[in-house]
């Protein structure tokens, strides 16, 4: 499809819209028509109280396309469904819909493959194709509705990319996946995952958005930090708990801490122990009345060729986060869903092309 020189319709806020159909010489109200459709995935060029001379108009200057499925996995365990989504230009992404008993949350993409450098992640081998853009996020939770025939209530904007790398689309994104006129999902049910670029999370504090932020930490040093994590040599450690205590302190809004742990990386009590102690000292200084709600994601690490890394055993995971909860830093064990069909990002993106 070439889009090069036409507007993205599912890109546009209601607003904006209305603009594109004035300057086509049409009523603003057709945006309240073609809004809220192509939120519940129906293309405008398929409406019936639309003439065939608007749509024309539409086709010479706009574009409507929603991912489409390349692959798809469902786990027999658990019911996770695993996603290879084909875009416009014929790249992949991947999205994941986890079923809860407090509803159905779907992790989604925000780049096509991802600069970070990452030592453990799979998605980032390859290195970075391109942006998403807000469609193409958004369209993900869209196209995962239309064909799981489930509501979807939760989004994690943890797959592939960096989101905050992806800054500008992300908030628009935002903007659209919470307009009461589109999905309307809340902002409260979104959570979004930076491995640390700190001067985005310190724009991030200034936008009005009260999502969840969940820091990638992975390591409780610097030296060892800098190692698995390359965005750790611009942004240290220091720097980064700085941003999470200010974006505490402007949104009101807890952030959550990601720890991967690493067999014989990462996980030793020893590092336990200096989690917590960086955590308390940091985010909770003895001269500030507030305290900061702390909670750290314990993560095994998932098998990845490339890396050669490999998972801690339930007794060093356990003993991890007993040490934390010691001392005053709540922890769980994330639960792996989708075990049976590597439902972790990166995996079937790679498999099916076949990235070096």
């Amino acid at each position: 499809m070439n889009t090069t020189e036409k507007t993205d319709l599912l890109s546009l806020l209601p607003s904006e819209l209305e603009e594109l159909m004035i300057s086509m010489d049409e009523p603003k109200y057709r945006a309240t028509q073609i809004f809220p459709a192509m939120h519940k995935g129906i293309s405008p060029f398929d409406l019936t109280n639309i003439g065939k001379s608007t749509k024309q108009k539409l086709d010479e200057r706009a574009f409507f396309f929603l991912p489409t499925v390349k692959r798809k996995l469902i786990s027999a365990i658990d019911g996770t469904i695993k996603y290879l989504f084909t875009l416009h230009d014929g790249n992949c992404v991947e999205s994941v819909v986890m079923k809860y008993k407090h509803g159905n949350t779907i992790c989604i993409s925000s780049q096509v493959g991802c600069r970070m450098g990452c030592a453990f992640c799979a998605s980032t081998i390859g290195g970075k194709i391109r942006d998403l853009s807000p469609s193409e996020m958004l369209g993900q939770i869209i196209a995962a509705e239309l064909d799981s025939g489930e509501k979807i209530s939760n989004v994690v904007m943890m797959g592939i990319g960096e989101p905050l790398d992806n800054y500008a689309n992300v908030i628009k994104f935002l903007k659209l996946v919470g307009h009461e006129k589109g999905i309307n999902i809340g902002y409260r049910h979104i959570s979004l995952s930076t491995c640390g670029l700190v001067n985005r999370i310190d724009d991030l504090a200034k936008e009005s958005f009260p999502i969840t932020l969940s820091i990638s930490l992975h390591a409780s040093d610097d030296e060892t930090r800098s190692a698995i994590m390359p965005v750790n040599k611009k942004w240290n450690i220091e720097s980064l708990l700085t941003a999470c205590r200010n974006y505490y302190k402007a949104t009101g809004r807890r952030i959550s801490f990601e720890y991967t742990l690493i067999s014989g990386k990462n996980d030793a009590p020893e590092a336990a122990a200096r989690l917590a102690s960086l955590l308390n000292s940091s985010l909770r200084p003895k001269n500030e009345s507030e305290s900061f709600p702390i909670h750290v994601n314990l993560i095994p690490v998932n098998p990845v060729t490339e890396t050669g890394f490999s998972a801690s055993d339930k007794a060093a995971v356990d003993k991890f986060a007993a040490i934390l909860e010691k001392r005053g830093i709540r922890a769980t064990v994330r639960r792996r869903l989708g075990a049976d069909i590597n439902a972790s990002c990166g995996q079937l993106r790679r498999a099916e092309e076949n990235i070096q």
